[in-house]
């Protein structure tokens, strides 16, 4: 197949998630990770919001939809999913759709949990969700914001993608 010079460009996407904390018992699961001792955040699925901008940031890069269009709410197979599943699914959606994915760097907004400590334990297990490059950073906003007061939790992605040179020929009319 033969691509042309815009298709060979690399493309980018952006995706943001925010998940307030949940007022159940309710484990936290955040960028691929259980956090004993943290209080869970509320969702239709874990609500990951670290894996879920990754997920969206790849949708928005190929051009293929976003999380609700393929994971919404009116999926009830999703109700519960990790976000782990989520972004490796959503790795394969963007992988059928005829890219390659080159990375996925996300930005965590919040007070706690406390990051640093984890990160290259969340990245290793994002970037084998994504099986690409994962990589993640944290802030909070000195009090600001419903993360600075302590009700949920952001997370800012961006993602790289090229389309794939072994993507597959569409089938056209019989020669």
């Amino acid at each position: 197949m033969y691509l042309s010079e815009h298709d060979r460009l690399p493309r980018t996407g952006i995706g943001v998630d925010v998940h307030a904390f949940a007022s159940d018992d309710a484990p936290l699961w955040l960028a691929g990770l259980l956090w004993e001792g943290e209080r869970g955040l509320s969702g239709h699925s874990d609500g990951d919001a670290v894996a879920h901008a990754a997920a969206d940031a790849l949708f928005s890069a190929a051009g293929v939809g976003d999380l609700g269009t393929h994971f919404g709410t009116d999926r009830p197979e999703y109700a519960g999913a990790s976000g782990h599943a989520l972004l490796s699914a959503a790795a394969g959606i963007v992988r059928e759709a005829g890219f390659d994915i080159g990375n996925i760097a996300v930005q965590l907004i919040g007070n706690r949990p406390k990051f640093s400590p984890r990160r290259a334990e969340a990245e290793a297990a994002l970037s084998d969700a994504a099986q690409a490059p994962v990589s993640i950073s944290a802030t909070t906003t000195d009090g600001l914001g419903l993360t600075g007061r302590g009700e949920g939790i952001a997370a800012i992605a961006t993602a790289v993608v090229v389309r794939s040179a072994h993507r597959p020929t569409p089938a056209g009319p019989a020669a």
